[in-house]
């Protein structure tokens, strides 16, 4: 299954790689890598391996799953996809409270107590994720963890979600995803070393000029 997504993210080039010049993330990371999972919406085959596979990670990992919970916004489709796969109810939670109307953070009908499996598209520093569930935990829910298409495994997420007794699984991760690369020429294969220094210390900028 990991390689079989990652495949799939290369082929539609949901993922880019650029190691001779960097991406800026919103933090001011320099990343080799940008990742944009919102493409698997848009290819029929690709979307279908996703939410399948998505669906089998909620079925063995979070069989006693009563509701799913997007994130806002990249997460919401892939919810309500697996949702309707499972037969299970589905929500998302916004990333802040609505200014109108009911004021509502998490939309959808949650009840106190229900097994929560967070549905999200990419883990990488984890903020936005547990910010999400902690918002379902305020709210009285019992968060059996998330289920993702991809990780990055940097080291900062991986404490974080521990910290916060957050489970993760996901789809396919930044290893396999340099390996399949490297495998059917998207970089080559010198540049993978490059890649986990990256995903090891992104504070250390040295895999840019290696």
């Amino acid at each position: 299954m990991k390689k079989l997504i990652a495949k799939d993210l290369l082929r539609i080039r949901a993922v880019f790689f650029r190691p001779e010049e960097p991406f800026i993330w919103a933090s001011g990371i320099k990343s080799p890598v940008y990742c944009d999972n919102r493409l698997t919406l848009s290819d029929v085959a690709v979307r279908n391996d996703v939410e399948q596979g998505l669906a089998e990670l909620v079925k063995t990992y979070y069989p006693e799953a009563e509701i799913l919970m997007g994130t806002s916004t990249a997460g919401i489709a892939h919810a309500a996809i697996v949702g309707h796969i499972m037969g299970l109810p589905m929500g998302y939670v916004r990333s802040s409270a609505k200014d109108h109307g009911r004021g509502n953070q998490i939309e959808g009908r949650l009840l106190p107590g229900q097994k929560v499996v967070v549905i999200e598209d990419l883990i990488s520093t984890g903020g936005s994720v547990l910010d999400v569930v902690k918002v379902l935990r305020e709210a009285g829910a019992e968060v059996l963890g998330v289920a993702s298409i991809f990780t990055y495994g940097m080291k900062k997420g991986l404490d974080r979600m521990a910290e916060a007794d957050v489970k993760n699984v996901s789809l396919t991760n930044f290893d396999v995803i340099a390996e399949v690369a490297a495998e059917s020429g998207y970089i080559r294969k010198e540049d993978v070393a490059r890649l986990i220094a990256f995903r090891n210390n992104p504070a250390d900028e040295s895999w840019i000029g290696a």
